[in-house]
């Protein structure tokens, strides 16, 4: 009796290929072998100057393992080799060159119902470099499928036609033995997202997932998925790179740590008097600014003063971060809009290391201006 190796795979696996693949379609390499050898061993690296921290390769991202692949004890499908045949879905995508429908589809929600699909997309990897408004184009994109107990739901050999994102119920994945047979790899209960991979990486569905109990699914067609999110991601991260190009302190970094950051960066957006920063709150990442102006406000002894604006091209947060301590200063929008990219604290810590000597130089700065404007060094921990 023969018996069959096990093909399972690691669970961080999806998350790996999806950036890999946001990556590439950004940058675009000539020579994809050796980018991705430079990419991997970029990670490979990072995550041996966080040991012992035990970041996940996936640490780029705030609460990478909250996306759709971890919201539930899910082990990926372990065998991910088909038989290709020509297909609908076999046509080559490029996000720079699409033009086609950008008519927005809209299928109506109560607000409930968008709430809770807001909470159920905020941490899926491929949605967290989306600003709120291409969010509210995804939540608009998306409609309701009911599923009874046993309905298969995608087929492992078929064509990639939805993304789904699971509002309720339990589902279970499993994958075709060789003699016909199936195992159970993983399952969904109650929440997580599927479908994305044979999306994004041109291929037939490499698991089966059917409904174990009745339950719900918001789903997102093929083209609609490839126009709002491959596309915007694909945007958002040529937009980031420009920036990054603009900012003085990234001037001392190598082209993959670029690359990692545009990466890593997600979109805040607030308008003119809301709060971004509260002293005294623990420090969770730094911030760019993008767009717009804000303002820095310290209260010291129960007197308030503003410190400074910060404008386009400029930055703020990191000396918490630094000095690891919690916010001593409070930041408010200054302008009717602002635009920030946000960087995590894990990804702070991986990726900016070269500017680290800049931001503890201006920091004395900063010390010198507190003096002024206080009397007083005794109290500085941090002013952002």
């Amino acid at each position: 009796m023969s018996h069959h190796p096990n093909y399972e795979i690691p669970a961080e696996l999806n998350n790996l290929l999806i950036d890999f693949t946001v990556s590439v379609l950004v940058n675009r390499p000539g020579d994809l072998i050796e980018y991705a050898a430079n990419y991997f061993n970029r990670l490979l690296d990072e995550r041996r100057n966080s040991a012992p921290s035990n970041h996940s390769l996936q640490s780029n991202h705030c609460n990478e393992d909250d996306n759709d692949s971890t919201s539930s004890d899910i082990k990926p499908p372990a065998r991910l080799s088909f038989t290709r045949r020509k297909s609908v879905f076999a046509e080559h995508y490029d996000p720079e060159e699409d033009e086609g429908d950008t008519e927005q589809i809209f299928y109506p929600k109560s607000d409930e119902q968008r709430q809770r699909l807001g909470e159920a997309t905020k941490n899926i990897l491929l949605f967290r470099s989306l600003d709120p408004t291409d969010m509210n184009e995804v939540i608009d994109a998306m409609f309701e499928r009911k599923v009874e107990a046993n309905e298969v739901v995608i087929k492992q050999g078929d064509d990639g036609d939805n993304f789904y994102v699971i509002a309720d119920g339990t589902f279970s994945i499993t994958v075709a033995n060789d003699d016909g047979t199936e195992k159970e790899v993983g399952k969904y209960v109650g929440s997580g997202s599927f479908g994305e991979l044979a999306l994004m990486y041109n291929m037939p569905r490499a698991a089966t997932v059917r409904a174990v109990t009745a339950g719900s699914l918001w789903a997102m067609s093929r083209q609609t998925f490839r126009r709002i999110v491959l596309k915007r991601a694909f945007m958002k991260r040529k937009e980031y790179e420009s920036f990054i190009e603009k900012v003085e302190i990234f001037k001392f970094l190598e082209y993959y740590e670029k690359m990692s950051l545009s990466d890593a960066f997600m979109a805040r957006c607030y308008k003119n008097g809301d709060l971004i920063i509260k002293q005294g709150d623990q420090a969770d990442g730094m911030y760019f600014v993008q767009e717009g102006i804000v303002r820095i406000i310290k209260e010291e002894n129960g007197q308030e003063q503003e410190l400074s604006r910060v404008e386009k091209g400029g930055y703020f947060g990191e000396l918490a971060l630094i000095t690891k301590k919690s916010r001593a200063a409070t930041v408010y929008a200054a302008s009717a809009e602002v635009k920030l990219a946000f960087l995590d604290v894990l990804a702070f810590e991986r990726l900016l290391g070269p500017c680290m000597n800049i931001m503890r130089r201006n920091f004395n700065h900063y010390e010198d201006q507190l003096v002024k404007l206080f009397g007083s060094k005794s109290n500085v921990t941090d002013l952002r």
